[in-house]
């Protein structure tokens, strides 16, 4: 199963789409635009076709039982967040690890690196359960 959503930053409209696998991985992408072509492109990346689809109500999303299993949204506008298990709750538990780790240690991140914070936070997500500490992780894949 698969959560997906796209946050824009209204002052300077960075768009940046995140998908993840209920309890699993996280992949996100600071996309050129908000546009439909763009986040569908990167959703047939890296989501098979057997894949139930969560979403909210964003009308970039509608169709997309067509291309995958089952597709089921969530009305934020009427805020409703949760109904049985249909919710963005675990990718916009990333998000919000995201901008509080951004606020707080970095203050800001330009466009031009924003990828690679991205990278890293997506990184740390993925790892979370690892039970060997996150350094001796990166100093093994390192050395390969």
């Amino acid at each position: 199963m698969r959560e997906g959503t796209a946050h824009r930053d209204k002052t300077r409209r960075a768009v940046v789409f995140g998908m993840v696998e209920r309890g699993g991985r996280i992949q996100v992408t600071h996309l050129p635009n908000a546009g439909g072509a763009a986040i569908k492109r990167t959703m047939g990346q890296h989501i098979l076709p057997e894949s139930m689809i969560f979403t909210d109500e964003w009308p970039t999303y509608r169709g997309l039982h067509k291309t995958y299993i089952g597709h089921r949204r969530i009305r934020h506008k009427e805020r409703i967040y949760v109904d049985g298990d249909t919710h963005t709750q675990t990718v916009e538990g990333f998000f919000g690890l995201f901008k509080n780790g951004v606020r707080g240690t970095y203050h800001a991140v330009s466009h031009k690196w924003l990828q690679g914070y991205l990278n890293e936070y997506a990184w740390r997500y993925n790892r979370r359960n690892d039970r060997r500490a996150m350094f001796r992780s990166l100093i093994l894949r390192a050395a390969l």
